[in-house]
């Protein structure tokens, strides 16, 4: 790593500049700079990451900057990171209020965002395809679709919050493997004593 700062600067800068629409729609660009661009992260521990994110109070994009630069460089890190995504855009904002009545009812800005929303539900498609294939790949087929369908269930039928489904599904992985291998353990016990 060259200068952690400057690249910490530089990433969290595109995400805040870039980012459209909320917290879960930057998610994508913060997940290219740390694991594709810049290589802070594996996938793995940005899922994790994201995960444990995702329980916490407050804005999603701006806890994973902080969580960022606090990996590579600790709370000053954590700070140039947080300033670096959040700044650029506080600064437009400031700037543009003067604008706002012209622009709130311009048919160019509406036209803009409508064009920029299927980018970003493409975006967030794509992060949570690879996202659920991993998930099969650990769990297999049919623990991937129940856990799916479980989830899909809680959030949408039950209107349970997204953090607390959250919490649910990591305090299942967290005894995963256990009860994985305690299974398996118990079938070749079986086929022991029946053959």
């Amino acid at each position: 790593m060259k200068n952690p700062y400057g690249e910490l600067t530089v990433g969290m800068m595109r995400t805040g500049i870039l980012g459209f629409g909320g917290g879960p729609s930057v998610i994508p660009l913060i997940r290219h700079e740390a694991v594709s661009r810049y290589r802070w992260l594996d996938d793995d521990e940005f899922g994790d990451t994201l995960a444990i994110a995702n329980t916490l109070p407050g804005p999603i994009a701006t806890k994973m900057a902080a969580y960022l630069g606090y990996k590579l460089k600790g709370w000053p890190g954590a700070l140039v990171s947080v300033a670096a995504h959040i700044l650029p855009s506080a600064f437009a904002m400031v700037f543009l209020i003067a604008f706002i009545n012209v622009l709130s009812n311009s048919a160019m800005i509406s036209n803009m965002i409508a064009a920029v929303m299927p980018v970003v539900a493409v975006m967030l498609g794509q992060m949570a395809y690879e996202f659920g294939e991993k998930a099969v790949k650990g769990l297999g087929k049919v623990l991937g679709i129940l856990f799916f369908a479980i989830s899909f269930i809680l959030l949408q039928v039950v209107s349970l919050h997204p953090g607390i489904v959250i919490m649910i599904f990591l305090l299942y992985g967290a005894f995963h493997f256990k009860l994985r291998s305690r299974i398996k353990n118990k079938r070749q016990e079986k086929k022991e004593e029946s053959a």
